[in-house]
């Protein structure tokens, strides 16, 4: 059996959280709690690690794992083109149950699988979390269960499922919701929902909306002088609302 290192204790928190982070620099894959379910990961950067995540799973390359970050500055080091929306969705919800597909930068050496040049990047609102990603940097990190199976919403439930795959588990008490995050491409001209999760739908299509340049309004139209002799009252009243078009 793989350690379970207990961090739900403020006397043995910080060791906890530095056997983790040593596994993850050795190269090891780990599971860590998150905001939403308990989740398996590694080094972005390693791609053997990357590998065992995979194999852990019993997931292909073609279902790459997302990459959890430290801080929403790591966005622009990860990803390119990021257009102001995406921009205002990750400052309005990260930290928290938001992933953001992006267009990965180019010069990434890394191996997540077959991402066709896109990254998924989530900041999650969990303090133990955030406190081995500051300590490693990113990290490909999935659900921590099976593939078909259900998420692990505990360090043991984890453990059931992924055994001795695993190198440390980080016990951080059970989640309190289970439900995934919220799953957004934004390669395109507007948001995507790729899986339905924790962050409403309507949230990221308000955000999206609210980035949007005001509509100019339409010009009002003129008649001059010597037109409007040659029109009777009625005729210049419906020219005039032809014109000027439906109130917004």
């Amino acid at each position: 059996m793989s350690p379970v290192v207990d961090a739900t204790s403020p006397d043995s928190r910080e060791d906890a959280i530095t056997t983790t982070a040593d596994a993850v620099r050795a190269g090891e894959v780990v599971v860590i709690p998150t905001d939403t379910v308990y989740g398996i990961g590694c080094d972005a950067f390693s791609a053997e690690a990357v590998q065992a995540v995979l194999d852990a799973k019993g997931r292909g390359r073609d279902m790459p794992p997302p990459v959890l970050v430290p801080d929403q500055r790591t966005l622009d080091g990860l990803a390119r083109d990021v257009p102001a929306w995406v921009r205002d969705l990750v400052e309005a919800e990260w930290p928290g149950p938001l992933t953001v597909v992006v267009h990965a930068q180019p010069s990434l050496h890394w191996d997540l699988g077959e991402t066709r040049g896109t990254v998924a990047l989530r900041m999650p609102d969990d303090e133990l979390a955030l406190a081995v990603l500051a300590e490693v940097g990113p990290m490909a990190v999935t659900s921590a269960n099976r593939t078909g199976e259900p998420p692990a919403r505990t360090a043991v439930e984890a453990a059931s499922q992924l055994g001795a795959s695993v190198a440390v588990y980080l016990d951080g008490g059970p989640r309190p919701s289970g439900e995934p995050s919220t799953i957004v491409d934004c390669t395109g001209d507007e948001p995507v929902i790729l899986r339905s999760g924790a962050l409403p739908a309507s949230r990221v299509r308000q955000v999206f909306a609210d980035a949007q340049p005001a509509e100019p309004p339409p010009p009002s139209a003129s008649v001059d002088d010597t037109s409007s002799t040659h029109l009777d009252s009625s005729d210049t009243d419906s020219d005039t609302a032809e014109s000027e078009g439906p109130t917004r």
